[in-house]
């Protein structure tokens, strides 16, 4: 007897013919690395099929219910295994990094170092986190425990290809959660590079799984009721839409999203340390950082040697191979980056900004950029409204502390900003006034192992390093013997 298949059954109920498989194929995204030196194609890969999401989920969460039995010492163990790993494979990791995303090779061995001190100091640091804490009471006394969620999924951008994997991996799997990682499309070398540092120390499988997938298919792993978790860093608009789909499904999120940190410059700032520290703040990472100066409040009185000499040294930076160790202006992360620059750099002149210093990608359908300065900046235009996703400093001079810290306010932003002055008393006094996640003294807004690091307003929420990373996906559950 033929049995006959209906057209409305499910494809997943039937056998699938070489047309659903074509079709299948045809809807999965191609994520393309393509170094943006040269333009050259790198690798590329076909994104993950809705059931092998599903199936690195299933494992995952299997493999939690044995992870969150395992003893802080023993997860200690795998992270200080990963952090050797990291110092063993620095050339490797880093030269990844500079060929998929542009970054100078000395930044990029840099970031490796820094995810071995993460690994090594929630290695250290986690059992003394995670001690269940005793709260007095009136009553019988409480204890609040520390438990791990389950399942946490990252979205990482392409900007720090590794470190930021590693600050929201390292301490949830010290916590005792496994971890499922989306990272950017153009970056999937490190996201490989990274998941075999997790294999090769130790971590079993299922504890961390790269997931190669584009955002077609990251409702799909934020939708997964065995997912309790998401944390993401990007842009404004993908935060909103993740927190968004996240808060329909009651999940807790994380979100470290743009920036417009302000670099305060007092009339009491030691200008040669100013200038060295403005160049340190807008051109480490070619300024493709959330947490890169981009607005350079400067009181009057300073405002003429200040300028003067932060373009001389912007304009003594000398473009180049990123591999090349001479090299002080590196590619942006592609074309199309450069090309946005530029609109916003364009779109703010219009507005009444003057240009002082570069302006310009160095020739069309380049990823390369000039350092640019922009002074006469008005609000109502990108260069103060909005975040500058790379060399581009806009200076705005200001007659008193008042305004420079109303100046500073004067953003949707909330994420770090810096104050150079001779006086410690007055930069604490600023930085108190200042609605920022993280306010610096004397030095440009960085990342440390050991502090936290996040903002607020439309930065974002939730913190990741330090203390408080460990923190952000636990059960802070209370235990109380009446």
């Amino acid at each position: 007897m033929t049995v006959a298949i209906s057209p409305s059954a499910n494809k997943e109920d039937r056998v699938k013919t070489p047309a659903d498989r074509s079709e299948e194929t045809e809807k999965r995204a191609v994520l393309r690395s393509v170094n943006p030196y040269n333009g050259q194609t790198l690798k590329t890969d076909n994104e993950m099929t809705p059931k092998e999401v599903d199936h690195a989920i299933g494992q995952a969460h299997e493999r939690f219910t044995t992870w969150r039995r395992t003893t802080i010492p023993e997860r200690a163990a795998l992270l200080l295994k990963a952090a050797d790993l990291c110092f063993e494979r620095e050339e490797e990791v880093a030269r990844l990094m500079t060929l998929e995303m542009g970054k100078r090779i000395a930044e990029a061995r840099k970031e490796v170092k820094l995810c071995a001190s993460i690994f090594e100091y929630y290695a250290i640091r986690a059992r003394e986190f995670l001690q269940p804490q005793w709260l007095p009471s009136a009553l019988p006394d409480g204890t609040l425990l520390h438990e791990p969620l389950g399942v946490i999924f990252g979205i990482e951008p392409w900007n720090y290809p590794c470190y930021q994997v590693v600050r929201m991996a390292a301490p949830n799997l010290a916590a005792g959660n496994t971890v499922v990682m989306k990272h950017a499309s153009n970056v999937q070398q490190c996201a490989e590079a990274l998941e075999k540092i997790f294999h090769d120390a130790g971590f079993p499988p299922g504890a961390y799984t790269n997931l190669v997938i584009s955002s077609q298919l990251a409702n799909q792993v934020i939708d997964d009721d065995r997912v309790q978790g998401v944390s993401f860093t990007g842009s404004n608009d993908s935060g909103a839409k993740v927190a968004e789909r996240a808060g329909r499904n009651v999940k807790k999120t994380i979100l470290e999203l743009g920036g417009s940190d302000p670099f305060i410059v007092l009339d009491d700032a030691e200008i040669k340390l100013a200038v060295d520290r403005a160049v340190v703040g807008k051109m480490t990472n070619m300024g493709q950082s959330c947490v890169a100066a981009k607005r350079f409040i400067v009181h009057e009185d300073v405002s003429g040697d200040f300028v003067d000499h932060f373009r001389a040294k912007l304009f003594e930076l000398k473009m180049g191979d990123p591999l090349d160790e001479a090299t002080g202006v590196a590619p942006l992360s592609s074309p199309r980056a450069a090309e946005i620059l530029e609109d916003q750099v364009n779109r703010s002149v219009k507005g009444g900004a003057k240009i002082i210093l570069g302006g310009k990608r160095a020739d069309p359908g380049s990823a390369f950029f000039e350092p640019t300065i922009l002074i006469e900046v008005k609000k109502g235009t990108p260069a103060y409204d909005e975040e500058l996703f790379g060399p581009v400093a806009s200076v705005m001079i200001v007659p008193d502390e008042k305004t420079a810290i109303a100046v500073a306010n004067d953003t949707k932003y909330g994420l770090g900003a810096s104050v150079y002055t001779t006086d410690p008393k007055r930069g604490r006094r600023v930085a108190d006034q200042i609605d920022a996640g993280m306010v610096y003294i004397n030095q440009p807004v960085w990342i440390y192992e050991d502090m936290p690091f996040g903002g607020i307003k439309k930065s974002g929420y939730g913190r990741e390093c330090g203390p408080l990373g460990i923190e952000e996906f636990l059960n802070k559950k209370l235990y109380r013997e009446m």
